[in-house]
């Protein structure tokens, strides 16, 4: 803390693989796709976020939407630097500098993640002046966000449902006691719902309405207590070759996604099974904690329930559960530290 402090700004970045956001001041200022369109021909980025997200699938060939992140990890080094830079200038209160300032942040990313992956994050981030940079795990910045106070000696089961990946982690003492990553997320909902439409109507539709298909109707299991309305849904017909439109209900979804569900139970069920007694006596009383956008899937919650028979609660806002618990501890700095990884 010195001198220069009024010249250092504070921000928490989720860098997510469908989403990104950001915090500035307490405040979310940032919740975009994580989505960025370049013009092929001068290689110049021309569009991030939203926008960039409404071009994704409907490009000329001058044009090409990039996905930065991949398996929440950093696949396009180029790309995701573009992108948090931008991100950075669209957040109101920097705009209104005179000059640009340095930014110190925590950035939060998946547990499984290796130490190269660590270093492309934490090298995009101190090319767009982060002066000091912070990496947190997302199931503790998740924990964080939920309300846990993960100081405590008491166990508590944390499942974040990404987009690309699920994190599953057992956290006591402000430290991960065993986790699981695996890459069965959002994506893979989307990518088996395209596959669903593709064999069983013969009806090839693209991601982003594989996507909108998932938040109308996505079921976990078919038998809901209030089930959504049926759908329909536009795309091409792989037999004619024409546009045309089917009818779905959730319950087609639900079998659509039933096995990548199936994988995320048995990742949950191998976590426990690695959980130390004591800290599975907690957590049987306390349950298990559901996070990210995949914990919005209707049903979700209950089925995990039955198949664990433990009590599963869903974050308020479970988008935002990661980059508030990020917020947190950037204004906690000092009684967080040994969370952080430098």
């Amino acid at each position: 803390m010195g001198f220069f402090d009024f010249l250092t700004e504070e921000i928490a970045i989720d860098l997510g693989t469908a989403n990104t956001l950001i915090i500035h001041n307490d405040k979310v200022v940032v919740d975009s796709p994580s989505i960025v369109a370049r013009d092929r021909t001068t290689g110049k980025i021309i569009a991030v976020g939203r926008e960039a997200a409404m071009m994704q699938g409907k490009t000329h060939e001058n044009i090409k939407t990039i996905r930065p992140l991949k398996d929440g990890v950093i696949a396009d080094f180029d790309a995701s630097e573009q992108m948090i830079k931008m991100f950075i200038q669209e957040i109101p209160a920097l705009k209104k500098k005179f000059f640009r300032p340095d930014l110190r942040m925590v950035i939060c990313i998946p547990s499984g993640i290796t130490e190269v992956e660590m270093r492309a994050v934490k090298e995009s981030a101190e090319r767009v002046k982060g002066k000091e940079v912070y990496l947190i795990h997302e199931p503790m910045a998740a924990a964080i966000g939920i309300g846990v106070d993960i100081m405590q000696p008491k166990g508590n089961m944390i499942v974040d449902i990404g987009g690309g990946t699920t994190e599953i982690a057992v956290i006591a003492l402000g430290g991960i006691v065993c986790d699981k990553s695996v890459k069965i997320a959002g994506d893979v909902f989307t990518n088996d719902i395209v596959y669903y439409m593709r064999t069983q109507h013969n009806l090839y539709v693209g991601e982003r309405t594989a996507e909108k298909i998932k938040i109308q109707i996505g079921a976990a299991t078919e038998d809901l207590e209030v089930p959504p309305e049926d759908m329909s849904v536009q795309g091409r017909d792989l037999l004619t070759g024409k546009p045309k439109q089917v009818q779905i209900s959730h319950r087609e979804i639900a079998k659509a996604l039933d096995k990548s569900i199936l994988r995320i139970e048995d990742a949950v069920m191998e976590t426990l099974g690695q959980t130390p007694p004591e800290l599975a006596a907690d957590i049987y009383n306390t349950g298990i904690y559901l996070a990210g956008g995949g914990s919005m899937l209707r049903g979700l919650d209950k089925r995990l329930s039955q198949k664990t028979d433990l009590p599963v609660y869903i974050a308020e806002d479970p988008l935002r559960a990661v980059v508030r618990g990020t917020g947190i501890t950037l204004k906690n700095l000092s009684r967080y530290k040994g969370v952080l990884l430098k």
